[in-house]
């Protein structure tokens, strides 16, 4: 099992930034893959970033392309996301996520979710 806890959200206004983090417990030697995924009320879960938990490279959902960005801490067990730019459309719920083979909305682990707020 891995346990993920979010920390990092709150409010801010359009244009600013926020950074997410990501803490990792239990079997992250299992892992392959960690990121974020994002959810709006009403509406299906979304991706946003993802990054290979053992080789550099990351992947972008299209609409944080250029302003957020992925990165990790192995030696910590921590995945951060640093949002820049901020839109009022990123207003959302962030959740960690973590995958032994592929990230999805079915994938194996999830955080419990921290609050983003941006206001116009």
């Amino acid at each position: 099992q891995v346990q993920l806890v979010e920390s990092g959200g709150g409010l801010v206004q359009a244009g600013g930034s926020l950074r997410l983090s990501c803490a990792a417990s239990g079997r992250t030697s299992s892992m392959y893959v960690m990121g974020w995924f994002r959810q709006t009320p009403g509406k299906e879960r979304e991706f946003v970033a993802a990054m290979s938990w053992r080789i550099d490279r990351q992947y972008y959902a299209d609409s944080v392309k250029g302003r957020f960005t992925i990165s990790r801490d192995n030696g910590k067990n921590m995945v951060y996301l640093q949002m820049n730019s901020l839109k009022p459309e990123d207003t959302a719920v962030y959740y960690c996520a973590a995958d032994r083979t592929a990230l999805t909305t079915d994938s194996d682990y999830w955080g419990q979710g921290t609050q983003v707020t941006v206001s116009s």
